[in-house]
């Protein structure tokens, strides 16, 4: 099918220095097939051997572009047998091969396997070589509007996953709550629904949705965190398919009574004490003044 994008990849990349005995690192696309760079298309032809996380996934994968690579060119690497399998590639690395590495979508080692084989790599003392390309971090960022000077402080943090339990996911959005930068959430489609639920205890504060970016069904939305869950409600497809979420700076100086908020949100998932200790531990506040409140905020309105 893209076929025809080979011919420009060798015009394009061939004259450049690819060392053997190197570490490829490849961006894939995320989702849209013609978001691959013709570095990319080069270096998957040029590689000896191509280890990736799922040996079927890339396989159709270097088809659809016309890259004829043999089964046993292929090597899986994945987060079950990374550290293992490392070996294997560092081996292959001393005897000269050139090694590619492509995870199912996007780059490597971002929230996706990569990281551990790339370290084990350095280790050895052994080039490693990066091929950018397709990000759902930065493609959904390019789109939220977020500005440097709409934070006290530049940039973004990249949290990626959040921990499927849900005391441990509360504990985490309240001290995301006091976060100054944008924050870069990554969710699968079966947990959306939970997390939707804790960031509503965020409750004005801008969220930008990114579902199934670049593909067929994307869709991009910006909406009070608080409004998320009824979001996902309004059209049952919005639980389908993967999620980049980027929560907007928040204006600390704006944002009074921030230890009630948080101290309200953690009390819903843990027990008093261990509520009081995170809501201090986050927010500087006293934990006797903490205790009082939570211990208010328990036995609810007076009648």
């Amino acid at each position: 099918m893209y076929a025809s994008a080979l011919g420009a990849a060798s015009e394009a990349a061939a004259g450049q220095n690819y060392p053997p005995g190197a570490l490829y690192v490849v961006a894939t696309p995320i989702g849209n097939l013609a978001d691959i760079t013709l570095r990319a298309l080069h270096v998957l032809q040029l590689a000896d051997t191509i280890a990736c996380e799922d040996t079927r996934h890339t396989q159709a994968l270097l088809r659809a572009y016309g890259i004829d690579k043999t089964n046993a060119q292929l090597l899986a690497v994945h987060q079950h047998n990374e550290s293992q399998a490392a070996q294997g590639v560092i081996e292959r690395l001393r005897q000269g091969e050139r090694v590619a590495y492509a995870s199912d979508a996007g780059t490597p080692a971002v929230s996706d396997p990569g990281a551990r084989l790339v370290a084990l790599v350095r280790q050895a003392r052994l080039p490693i070589v990066p091929l950018p390309g397709a990000s759902s971090v930065t493609a959904a960022l390019s789109v939220a509007g977020v500005s440097g000077d709409a934070a006290q402080h530049g940039g973004f943090v990249f949290v990626g996953f959040l921990s499927s339990k849900s005391s441990e996911r509360a504990s985490a959005i309240a001290a995301l709550g006091l976060e100054a930068r944008a924050v870069v959430l990554l969710e699968a489609p079966h947990r959306i629904e939970a997390l939707a639920t804790a960031l509503a205890a965020l409750g004005e504060r801008p969220l930008t949705i990114g579902r199934e970016l670049t593909k067929q069904f994307e869709e991009i939305a910006t909406l009070a965190a608080q409004e998320f869950p009824e979001w996902l409600q309004r059209d049952p497809n919005r639980s389908r398919g993967e999620f980049v979420l980027v929560l907007h700076p928040a204006l600390l100086a704006a944002a009074p009574g921030a230890e009630q908020r948080i101290l309200q949100l953690l009390l819903a998932e843990l027990p008093l004490k261990t509520a009081v200790k995170l809501t201090a531990d986050i927010t500087g506040a006293s934990r006797n003044a903490l205790y009082e409140a939570a211990l208010a905020l328990k036995k609810g309105p007076a009648e």
